[in-house]
């Protein structure tokens, strides 16, 4: 079977669907990821990747829209609202301009390489061109809590001009919406389950992190964008706070961020660079974090109680979403203080919540028997 595999560069968006594209790949299956922009992300993965807008700046339509679109969701709009009222949305621009600049070359790739299967990312609407142009099976794939295939298909219906482009005057529904998010944290199925395996990257682990700390480990990090869109005054509150907490707390900041208000720390911060998160998150007691969809659900797949501090983008539907299952605390950049952060490692209850999400998360059907289940339906598409 051949499965074309398409999402944005963007490590947020690619990096959930890399875990799946591996497990159609181990179970025998030819797997090419298709992208474009910054291709480095996809390159490291180990999967043929193939870049469908060779030249396409974007750098440009980020440094033009992310911010706006960043921050927007922080002063109620949303990216489910009405989407005729949203069509100036900094977010739409975004993504628009992103598919605009990508379907003529993936819709190409789709008819060349004539795919069985195509999984896009479930912003990544597009995806449903390039199934319907080689005549394939569709997979819309999410990659958060937030991101259901209600919410998803109302984002699809703003992109309608690229549809009609093409012929089509509908927004089609996909043949199958992977659904991530634990059921317990949503109101009803949507889709098929599936559990997320975290993919942050691969990398060498540092010897600190291998062992077992003494002391409980509070991993801190605001992610790839928030830093470049919000600053670091969540991270930097923290610091400010730690010297009062008995414990140690990790702040991953990756690389590009300016973290010169950081050089006075205390003895009980540790400032590091890129360090994968599944590994870090798993050596932790807890995590302060951003929202973003990964963090969040890479947090929860290793059952640790969450401060989240939303920045925008999906943070603030993420934050809603883990403090009402209870294993975590919603809470804005001024509410960060060390009593804050003493009642995150003692409150019995958000650590009993997290451990039930977890073993909710490990019970759903892994990627490997979703790909197994793919086979079986979809497997003679175009063979």
């Amino acid at each position: 079977m051949r499965v074309l595999v398409t999402a944005i560069s963007g490590h947020g968006h690619l990096f959930p669907l890399v875990t799946t594209a591996w497990a159609l790949r181990a179970a025998g299956h030819d797997v090419l990821f298709a992208t474009a922009g910054d291709m480095a992300a996809v390159q490291t993965t180990g999967l043929h990747s193939y870049d469908v807008a060779p030249g396409l700046d974007m750098r440009k339509l980020v440094s033009d829209n992310v911010g706006e679109a960043f921050r927007s969701t922080t002063r109620g709009r949303r990216f489910d609202d009405n989407p005729g009222d949203l069509r100036d949305h900094p977010a739409f621009r975004l993504f628009h301009g992103l598919a605009e600049g990508m379907v003529d070359g993936l819709v190409e790739l789709a008819r060349d390489w004539r795919p069985d299967v195509v999984v896009y990312e479930a912003m990544n609407v597009i995806g449903l061109l390039a199934a319907r142009a080689a005549g394939a099976a569709s997979v819309s794939h999410s990659i958060g809590v937030s991101h259901n295939s209600q919410v998803m298909a109302h984002f699809g219906v703003m992109q309608l001009d690229i549809f009609r482009r093409f012929g089509v005057d509908q927004l089609p529904e996909p043949d199958v919406f992977l659904d991530v998010t634990p059921p317990s944290m949503k109101p009803a199925p949507d889709g098929w389950s599936m559990r997320y395996v975290p993919y942050n990257g691969g990398g060498q682990l540092p010897g600190w992190l291998t062992g077992r700390p003494g002391r409980p480990r509070i991993t801190v990090t605001l992610g790839t964008v928030a830093p470049m869109m919000t600053g670091i005054g969540p991270v930097e509150r923290i610091v400010a706070a730690a010297e009062k907490v008995d414990a140690e707390f990790v702040v991953a900041m990756g690389s590009g961020v300016d973290t010169s208000s950081l050089r006075d720390r205390p003895d009980n911060v540790r400032l590091v660079g890129y360090v994968p998160l599944g590994p870090l998150l798993a050596s932790s007691t807890a995590v302060v974090h951003h929202g973003g969809a990964g963090t969040t659900l890479t947090a929860l797949d290793a059952g640790v109680p969450q401060i989240v501090v939303p920045q925008g983008a999906d943070g603030p539907a993420n934050a809603a979403a883990v403090a009402a299952a209870g294993c975590g605390l919603n809470v804005t950049d001024e509410q960060l203080d060390a009593e804050l952060v003493e009642r995150l490692l003692a409150d019995g209850s958000l650590g009993l919540n997290a451990a039930r999400i977890r073993a909710e998360m490990h019970a759903m059907p892994s990627p490997a028997e979703v790909a197994d289940r793919l086979t079986k339906n979809f497997g003679g598409q175009n063979s």
